[in-house]
């Protein structure tokens, strides 16, 4: 399908493909160079023209998705576009909004519901609750029915606070590690803590999910979560999440019926990426980076 681009936003995924690091993202993205020429992994536009065997989306749909798995190129006027990747945006919802849904969306949904399995009554940490992931992650962790502990700065704590979640914890004044209280899950969107930190604050059977933060956490995940899932109850998952249309629809539901709204920090014109990037790279986005196709 051929989509008139109208809006993006910026994900992690993006900045990898651009920098190479951490460096095993170099065998997905290209050892020397970028394998995509084109960023831009979320999108949100209209169908200009379809294929023969594109059966569900027509002509004139407003569409939005993730083109990660499809090449990329979502900071372009236009987009070929495999329809296994689209799905109708919600009603409610303007091209500006729903472009940072995808990624982001996907990821937090399918951390918390498919490898947390968090359920109602349980009790979820999310680490960096207030950039473009972490936001998600707190409406979908409340609307599964948890009881839910953000870990943010001082800026971002009333953020996280309209957001839903149950409480807050300032890492500028608090470190969390020093609370007694444990956790079912912990969601590691952002920060640099030891993984054995993590360790310690997770419950008996507990999940840490990580996906993003330090290189040294990533490491750590990655080497070491492993070996300590193995000889333990307690699970340590890398995770990268993988678009799917089935999750976009539901996440569509959750927007219809006010559980998700998509925070948004900026927006920065097509011409304007580059800018865009440097401010993204700084980690300091409150929800989600977006690129507007004029």
């Amino acid at each position: 399908m051929l989509v008139k681009v109208y809006a993006s936003s910026i994900n992690f995924g993006n900045l990898a493909l651009l920098t190479g690091k951490p460096l095993p993202v170099r065998l997905a993205f290209g050892l020397k160079k970028p394998k995509y020429r084109i960023p831009g992994g979320d999108i949100a536009g209209v169908v200009e023209a379809i294929g023969k065997d594109v059966t569900k989306l027509q002509i004139g749909n407003r569409v939005y998705g993730d083109l990660a798995s499809s090449g990329w190129g979502a900071f372009a006027e236009y987009a070929a576009v495999d329809e296994k990747v689209l799905a109708l945006m919600p009603s409610n919802l303007s091209f500006t909004e729903i472009a940072g849904v995808p990624m982001a969306g996907t990821t937090a949904l399918q951390a918390i519901r498919d490898i947390g399995k968090v359920r109602a009554g349980q009790n979820v940490l999310i680490h960096g609750a207030s950039g473009g992931v972490g936001t998600f992650a707190v409406q979908i962790a409340k609307a599964l029915g948890a009881e839910v502990t953000a870990v943010v700065s001082t800026r971002n704590v009333d953020i996280v606070k309209s957001l839903g979640a149950d409480h807050v914890i300032d890492y500028k004044k608090d470190d969390f590690a020093n609370d007694s209280k444990t956790f079912d899950v912990i969601f590691g969107v952002n920060g640099s803590q030891s993984i054995f930190t993590y360790k310690k604050k997770l419950k008996e059977n507990g999940v840490f999910i990580h996906v993003g933060g330090a290189n040294s956490q990533f490491y750590q995940t990655m080497l070491l979560g492993p070996l300590l899932s193995l000889f333990g109850k307690k699970k340590f998952i890398p995770f990268l999440q993988r678009p799917n249309q089935q999750d976009l629809v539901f996440i569509n539901g959750l927007i219809e019926e006010g559980k998700v709204k998509p925070v948004m920090d900026r927006s920065y014109s097509l011409k304007e990426v580059p800018k865009a990037f440097q401010y993204f790279e700084k980690g300091h986005a409150q929800g989600k980076v977006i690129i507007t196709i004029e």
